[in-house]
């Protein structure tokens, strides 16, 4: 336990600071949190470290974070935050990019090619990823493999990380809800009911929806893929041409965005801030700070005191969040996120409260309580009452 308390000791002393800062054009770190506030003085190395000018760390990407805004983006701005805060040169960090998370003898080629290169802890960070990293965390037990979203851990060199992206959903549910005026509201969605990560994320959009304006529906158009920019764009012209007046997404281009603002109609986007990519449209974005973590992760094998803990963070901890709205939102937006937001932050919200109805008429929780976090990550595959898949 002395471990564990040491390990998310040092992520809380990453996320003193936050800044909705920009593109990064300029050499700045564009991330939501900068983690400032961490200094050497705080460092103390064990014989079993490794030393901070030899470690290397192993990134496998999805896409190509040169893209710009999605998820690939975000995790990539996370890896440079922790280069940043830790003082890691260039040559000391390994990317691995457009990597197809369902071939995985690709994910075993790049995953080996960081062993290779002499990587000391690898991050994968896409789901498909983690079977094979599972596997390679056995072959490799010297080299410590961290693996983004899935379910998967060894406790031992193979640990999981994830966060709970669900409360700042619920938030620009209400942002959705408050903004829409025709009550459709179009879900571009990486993958189906049978994945507890994106139903989670839907469902908790849907309650904030809800919370604010019982007659508006979600419409959800599904790709099957984790990144697939065809599909992305397909799916949102779909949900856009069904009359929805806001869009949202799981997936990892712009397309919602853009799309939307062509409409002449709002969005909200995910992983980064996406007002760059759309500012007469997105209403605020749910955003990720992956660099909290990977700043954490990388110091605790620098320091010796990895101990195979996953890490499931969430508002409280800064690892996720929501942007600052829009000027243009609707008037008392602000007031009912804030509102949500307190009660969140506090305890006093947990999102899946309670009974909840599905879109099949069937109910799930119990009065007075809320879903655990393994429910949440897990058993997610049904979708709130609101919400209707298009085909």
């Amino acid at each position: 336990m002395k471990r564990i308390k040491s390990f998310f000791k040092i992520l809380g002393m990453l996320v003193l600071c936050a800044s909705f800062t920009g593109c990064g054009v300029n050499g700045n770190i564009d991330d939501y949190a900068v983690n400032t506030g961490y200094g050497d003085s705080d460092t103390v190395k064990s014989s079993s470290g490794v030393s901070r000018d030899s470690i290397k760390v192993g990134v496998i990407h999805l896409s190509d974070p040169a893209e710009g805004s999605g998820y690939t983006y975000t995790h990539d701005i996370g890896i440079m935050g922790m280069q940043q805060n830790l003082g890691l040169s260039d040559s000391q960090i390994i990317r691995k990019i457009n990597v197809n998370d369902s071939d995985k003898e690709a994910t075993r080629k790049a995953i080996k090619e960081c062993i290779d290169e002499g990587c000391n802890i690898i991050f994968s960070t896409s789901w498909g990823y983690m079977e094979t990293t599972a596997q390679m965390a056995e072959e490799y037990p010297d080299v410590y493999f961290s693996h983004g979203t899935g379910y998967m851990s060894n406790g031992k060199n193979f640990n999981n990380y994830f966060g709970r992206i669900y409360q700042p959903r619920y938030l620009s549910g209400i942002v959705a809800g408050m903004n829409t005026k025709t009550n459709k509201i179009g879900y571009v969605a990486a993958m189906g009911s049978e994945n507890s990560e994106v139903t989670g994320g839907i469902d908790a959009f849907a309650l904030g929806v809800y919370s604010v304006n019982p007659s508006a529906q979600i419409y959800v158009k599904v790709t099957n893929s984790w990144y697939d920019p065809e599909a992305e764009k397909a799916a949102a012209s779909t949900l856009l041409d069904m009359n929805c007046d806001v869009i949202t997404q799981h997936c990892d281009t712009t397309y919602p965005q853009l799309l939307a603002q062509q409409k002449n109609v709002y969005s909200i986007g995910y992983n980064s801030d996406m007002s760059k990519d759309a500012p007469n449209a997105c209403l605020c974005s749910v955003i990720w700070n992956w660099s909290a973590y990977y700043t954490a992760a990388v110091q605790s094998v620098i320091d010796g005191t990895w101990d195979g803990s996953n890490y499931y963070g969430g508002m409280n901890e800064n690892l996720v969040g929501i942007t600052q709205l829009a000027d243009f939102c609707k008037s008392g937006t602000q007031q009912k996120v804030d509102e949500a937001k307190k009660d969140i932050i506090s305890g006093k919200l947990g999102i899946f409260d309670g009974v909840i109805e599905t879109n099949t008429g069937t109910t799930v929780g119990e009065n007075g309580k809320t879903l655990k976090d393994s429910d949440i990550t897990g058993n997610i595959n049904w979708y709130f009452k609101t919400v209707t898949v298009v085909q």
